[in-house]
């Protein structure tokens, strides 16, 4: 599903614009990505839960070459699914 489409579902569900749900769905994505950025996690009960780990500093390989390469740290947005939405997927 694209975001178009899924503008489109909310826009349906919730019987508004899809300018509107644009918009909302815009402002979610924002409200996650401050929260994200700042080293917080949001929760959504049901859903899942939406945080940031950090990756240790590693070796890895380049599969082309075989040489050994250094990979940095950094920090990696990670989603857990809420029990309802694990429930309702299988």
């Amino acid at each position: 599903m694209t975001k178009a489409e899924l503008v489109g579902v909310i826009a349906k569900t919730a019987c508004i614009t899809k300018d509107k749900a644009g918009k909302a769905l815009d402002a979610f994505q924002d409200a996650i990505t401050k929260e994200l950025k700042k080293g917080g996690r949001l929760a959504l009960v049901g859903f899942g839960t939406f945080s940031v780990t950090k990756r240790k500093a590693r070796e890895g390989r380049n599969p082309q070459t075989g040489k050994t390469i250094k990979i940095p740290a950094k920090k990696v947005v990670k989603f857990k699914a809420g029990k309802d939405l694990a429930g309702k997927v299988k």
